[in-house]
């Protein structure tokens, strides 16, 4: 099998995908047959600078490099050959947020992610005028705000795009996104594929006494779908992510997509009726929808899949930081007694011990809003763990009530799809770290959404796999073939997962325990208002 990998390198049979994460960027390579064969992946952390949460391009650059370069190292160590040429790349990213350019390629303003909650006002005005959500982290709220800011730069912008996009543009040269990026920076017209051209004509109009030197859709990214080529590796493009010098130029790139998107791809529910739930820094749940929606929801996104379709999305701000940091003065504690734990069985122990908690939490709360949450209407947040006299405090009730509150903000979305919407879903496809300990996410998440939770063995390889399997569609996808049947007859066709049902006592529990996380929100703004 190695042997006929290493000619599949040599001869520019694999596929290349890269994605940027909240606190990774991993780079993977995958085969003929679709499956990896090499990966690499560099550490990062967002800087809260001036109020924003954002990352630096030379931390961008930094990382994509070095995980571009662990993973041709693996490709050496694995292969004994160098990797000079790929049949085709793919980069995705967080999505949504905030990277704006002047006519020279120029940075305006630093970064502004998706973690930011600063877009209150673009946000409120914005979705009355179009009638449609636009949540704060979107990047026409960015846009929009900074011009009722008066922000300087406004009058400078020749070109507005995501994360993801930024690279694919420096790159290939190449100013264009993924369609499902592109529902992340304004709303598309799921009839004609592309940005909303009404939207586009009110929003011009609401701006016209700015008397901007351009028109919105003058400094908008090109809207592409799956399958779609987007441009090649230019020669410095080829020399900005390889130092080394070793990768050839003219490589095609498939269309950049955002996180959400791959997380879809990478766990093939992309159908309708189908949804995936992505779990990690932050949480969102992606349902494919039948049909539009009643109405547009304050708590409720609609993007699309990567070929178009609509989807609806609930987004949480915040899952897992706050519990892993719980898990981590755990281990701090044993180091200080003397104990070296690894740290799977340290998340493993702790996790398990929260399956034998009362199924409500034994009556404790915790917020784990590192950041701010727009689900609950928080610009900031503070992490919190509150319990009465009565409550039943034990280590298993405290384990359960932190993963409880990892996924509430979540479920106050998803319950409006679920029950007042009535979305029909005959399952959710989980994926992220909060799924890494065996059958406890899932069955956690399944109390919580009443929906039978399943998690792929190929689960793990998340979104830099995901956009692996679109860069592979677009070079090897038979004439009209669709990335449905694509995926389900190429890459997941035999693969295993398994399933949980939701639990009736967990279902019970989890709706008493939301009772207290929702009356139990004034205490958090309490400590937001407080607590500096």
């Amino acid at each position: 099998m190695s042997l006929d990998v290493r000619e599949a390198i040599k001869n520019g049979k694999t596929v290349l995908g890269i994605e940027l994460g909240s606190t990774r960027i991993k780079a993977v390579l995958i085969g003929e047959d679709n499956t990896p064969i090499a990966s690499g992946s560099h550490d990062w952390e967002n800087s809260y600078l001036h109020n924003i949460w954002t990352y630096s391009l030379e931390d961008i650059w930094k990382g994509v490099q070095d995980s571009y370069r662990k993973m041709a190292d693996d490709v050496k160590e694995r292969y004994g050959t160098a990797l000079q040429t790929i049949g085709a790349i793919g980069f995705s990213g967080m999505m949504h947020g905030y990277m704006v350019f002047d006519h020279a390629g120029n940075q305006l303003v630093p970064f502004r992610t998706w973690r930011n909650n600063i877009t209150e006002q673009a946000s409120a005005e914005l979705s009355e005028l179009f009638d449609f959500h636009i949540p704060q982290r979107w990047s026409i709220a960015h846009l929009y705000q900074a011009i009722l800011n008066q922000e300087a730069h406004i009058s400078d912008i020749h070109f507005l795009t995501t994360l993801a996009g930024y690279i694919h543009w420096k790159l290939t040269g190449q100013k264009n996104l993924g369609v499902g990026e592109a529902s992340g920076v304004f709303p598309i017209d799921i009839h004609t594929g592309s940005f909303s051209e009404v939207m586009i004509n009110q929003f011009n109009e609401r701006i016209a006494a700015k008397e901007l030197p351009w028109k919105l859709e003058d400094i908008l990214p090109q809207v592409l779908v799956a399958g779609e080529h987007a441009g090649v590796l230019t020669e410095e493009g080829a020399k900005l992510l390889d130092a080394t010098g070793e990768l050839q130029a003219g490589i095609p790139f498939c269309p950049a997509e955002g996180d959400a998107g791959t997380g879809m791809v990478a766990t093939n529910s992309i159908a309708k009726r189908t949804g995936n739930v992505s779990a990690g820094t932050s949480v969102f749940a992606m349902v494919v929808l039948e049909k539009e929606l009643s109405k547009a929801y304050d708590e409720i996104d609609l993007v699309t899949t990567p070929t178009g379709n609509l989807v609806a999305m609930a987004h949480s701000n915040n899952c897992s930081s706050d519990l892993n940091a719980w898990v981590g003065l755990f281990d701090e504690f044993a180091k200080v007694m003397g104990l070296d734990v690894d740290a799977n069985k340290l998340y493993g122990t702790l996790y398990n011990l929260a399956l034998q908690g009362d199924p409500d939490g034994g009556g404790l709360l915790a917020y784990g809003y590192l950041s701010g949450e727009h689900m609950t209407h928080f610009e900031e947040g503070r992490p919190l763990f509150v319990r009465s006299s009565e409550s039943n405090f034990n280590l298993a009730n405290f384990m359960r009530v932190h993963l409880f509150t990892a996924l509430g903000a979540l479920k106050i979305g998803m319950d409006i799809l679920l029950k007042q919407e009535e979305v029909k879903l005959d399952q959710i496809l989980g994926h992220g770290g909060l799924f890494k300990t065996e059958g406890v996410g899932q069955k956690i998440m399944a109390g919580a959404l009443n929906v039978p939770v399943s998690v792929m063995e190929t689960a793990g390889e998340g979104g830099a796999w995901g956009i692996a399997l679109l860069a592979s569609y677009m070079m090897n996808k038979a004439e009209n073939e669709t990335l449905e049947d694509f995926l389900n007859k190429n890459v997941f066709a035999g693969k295993a997962g398994s399933q949980v049902s939701p639990d009736p006592k967990d279902v019970e529990g989890f709706e008493v325990f939301m009772k207290r996380y929702k009356t139990g929100l004034s205490i958090e703004r309490a400590a937001v208002e407080n607590l500096k």
